[in-house]
């Protein structure tokens, strides 16, 4: 079967790198992939967000299926577009991408079915969310109702800056339409940990749990970033936890969203914080995790694409997930500067396999891959230990290099002493 995958980051080199492994697929194509994509798919260069020419492409090539990562393009109605065409898809409708596209639905969602989630407000004018900031407790979350590329979301540790914080998204738009809308909500705690999870509207099968490292620098410290390396299993995530969040928090999704007329079909991600009080979702996506794809699906062991396609199906039920009995980790190697202003174009060599090393922001020039982004790689291994897969990772990461060069050198670290405390 030939398949198209939708997409340019490290996220899609990790779910193309697993349909590789699959005896049903005769071959991928990328779009629009990036240079080092280029290695295991035929990538060809159309924006993801121009749904009409995505569409064309898959009906002049004779798509068979199609599986559509990002969120852009999912919000705007790829699934939509490609299954009017015959095409199915792996990924959500329009209507049920909304639970990421507007934080203001998953929050009053959540609400309305009784999901475990912060206490919030959300609001369309600045003096009423001003008003309602001076009679909060700080830290506060501020959150853009839209899309923002992961970057919609500022924890003000006072009033002066959470005022500032929604200025900044409703009057200086500097998420553009995004923040015409805004959610305030209380400052959780506890550790975070992200479960993607395999729906068809039907069944839920939660994936394999992994804890993100958002922060730029080692120990946690500078800015927030969309990523800059995961872990997996989460060590707090226990099978008691995993049992409450089924029950009170991925199957009640599932539901609201059957009731609400949106079926959710694909990737759900949950993004929860284990709160004294309990489990909480502080958001949902509507797509793989990056970089959280990239230590998930390393440790898959069922056929991805078999999977994915009793999804789109509806027949998940009828397939049994398996995961391997492992530890992953993935440390990202960015440009420095990153998330801020950083310089690109500059030659990676490797002195080491390029399996489970997915390329986030590269491209070809000639039979060199040069840097093209912040996040340029995502160097992933697996062992029986969390320990040794971290201690391969960083070894791979040793044998690759390109000119400023950054990496956290602390991936892991906190999980590791989470298993040490529960001993």
């Amino acid at each position: 079967m030939k398949v198209l995958v939708v997409g340019n980051g490290g996220r899609e080199h990790a779910i193309i790198q697993s349909l590789k492994k699959s005896k049903k697929i005769t071959e991928i194509i990328a779009v629009a992939g990036n240079g080092g994509i280029a290695a295991d798919a035929k990538t060809v260069d159309i924006n993801v967000k121009d749904i009409e020419k995505v569409t064309a492409f898959a009906v002049e090539n004779k798509v068979d299926f199609a599986v559509v990562a990002p969120d852009d393009p999912l919000v705007l109605g790829a699934v939509n577009a490609l299954n009017e065409k015959g095409i199915p898809c792996f990924g959500p409708t329009k209507e049920a991408a909304i639970i990421e596209g507007s934080k203001v639905f998953s929050k009053n969602l959540m609400k309305k079915y009784n999901i475990p989630t912060a206490n919030y407000e959300t609001f369309s004018d600045m003096e009423s969310a001003y008003k309602y900031l001076e009679t909060q407790d700080m830290p506060i979350v501020i959150k853009a109702d839209g899309l923002a590329l992961g970057k919609g979301v500022i924890i003000a540790e006072n009033l002066e800056d959470a005022k500032a914080a929604v200025k900044s998204m409703m009057e200086d738009k500097v998420f553009g339409a995004s923040g015409a809308n805004v959610v305030i909500e209380e400052f959780l705690t506890g550790p975070e940990v992200s479960v993607l999870s395999f729906t068809d509207g039907k069944t839920l099968v939660p994936m394999v749990s992994s804890m993100d490292h958002k922060r730029a620098l080692d120990n946690d410290k500078g800015l927030n970033t969309g990523g800059m390396g995961t872990v997996a299993p989460n060590p707090y995530y226990t099978e008691e936890i995993a049992k409450e969040c089924m029950e009170k928090i991925f199957l009640p999704t599932m539901d609201a969203m059957n009731k609400e007329g949106r079926t959710f079909k694909g990737c759900l991600y949950f993004g929860l914080m284990l709160t004294p009080k309990g489990p909480k979702v502080i958001e949902y996506n509507c797509r793989f995790g990056d970089p959280e794809t990239q230590v998930v699906l390393p440790l898959l062991k069922t056929d991805l694409f078999e999977i994915m396609q009793a999804v789109s199906k509806g027949e998940l039920d009828k397939v049994k997930v398996e995961f391997k009995k492992k530890s992953a980790c993935c440390v990202i190697m960015a440009s420095e500067g990153y998330p801020a202003s950083y310089e690109k174009g500059f030659e990676i060599t490797f002195s080491t396999s390029r399996k489970n090393v997915f390329v986030a922001g590269a491209k070809l020039d000639g039979d060199k891959l040069l840097t093209n982004g912040g996040r340029v790689l995502g160097v992933t291994a697996t062992a029986f230990t969390l320990k040794g897969a971290i201690k391969k990772s960083y070894k791979k990461v040793e044998k690759i290099s390109f000119k400023n060069a950054y990496y956290r050198k602390d991936i892991g670290a906190r999980a590791l002493k989470a298993y040490e405390e529960k001993k």
